[in-house]
């Protein structure tokens, strides 16, 4: 794959003991206890906060990652859990429109791999989700489509970034490694097979988090 080629990355935060969520997770706690505490490196940055409506924020070596990850992502893949934490009917979930309220800050299309079927729903600020019921591969590959000439981002969680990686689809993983340790949770790479190779290709560091970015090696 050339430099400039489409790629298809996961993009997401660990905990210093592979966890990407902390046990017990609920609607009013998804990321489970402590999970929170994996993402603090990113709430005050610029680039976050305007893609959330908000003003100010800092800019240093961590805002520019984010912003270089934003400007090049075209579409979004991510999992029925990360979406709104139910399952089952669409009917039954109270929390069934997502997290992010009327303006969700992908503005960009989101495909939602889930066993239920809905219609798609447009939001304002430029975020569609459609809803895939026929697996990873066509998730992946909607996305691709819709994604033009820029990247397809895998949000999480973590049982779809396994399913894409163990599926050979995923290019590259962005790991933003947190200086925290949640003891138990959801790991990142469990079920994952030993035979998947990886390359570091860059490390970038701050007292908060230190990113790191892996080539899958086909």
């Amino acid at each position: 794959m050339g430099v400039d080629a489409q790629k298809v990355v996961l993009d997401i935060s660990t905990s210093l003991d592979g966890f990407v969520a902390g046990p017990n997770p609920t609607l009013g706690e998804p990321l489970g206890r402590g999970g929170e505490r994996l993402h603090e490196w990113v709430f005050e940055l610029a680039s976050f906060r305007e893609r959330h409506g908000k003003s100010g924020g800092v800019r240093n070596a961590d805002d520019e990652v984010v912003a270089e990850s934003l400007a090049a992502t075209g579409a979004v893949v991510m999992g029925r859990n990360m979406f709104s934490g139910g399952a089952g009917a669409w009917q039954d979930d109270p929390n069934a429109d997502g997290w992010w309220g009327d303006t969700p800050p992908f503005q960009a299309p989101v495909f939602v791999v889930t066993h239920h079927a809905r219609e798609q729903l447009a939001m304002e600020g430029g975020t569609t989700f459609t809803f895939v019921t026929d697996g990873v591969e066509s998730a992946v590959g909607q996305a691709r489509a819709a994604a033009g000439d820029k990247d397809v981002l895998v949000a999480g969680g973590a049982s779809l970034a396994q399913q894409v990686l163990g599926a050979g689809l995923l290019d590259e993983l962005q790991i933003h490694l947190t200086p925290v340790v949640l003891g138990d949770g959801t790991r990142l790479l469990d079920h994952v097979s030993p035979e998947v190779r990886l390359e570091v290709s860059r490390v970038i560091g701050s007292p908060s988090v230190t990113h790191l970015r892996l080539r899958v090696l086909t």
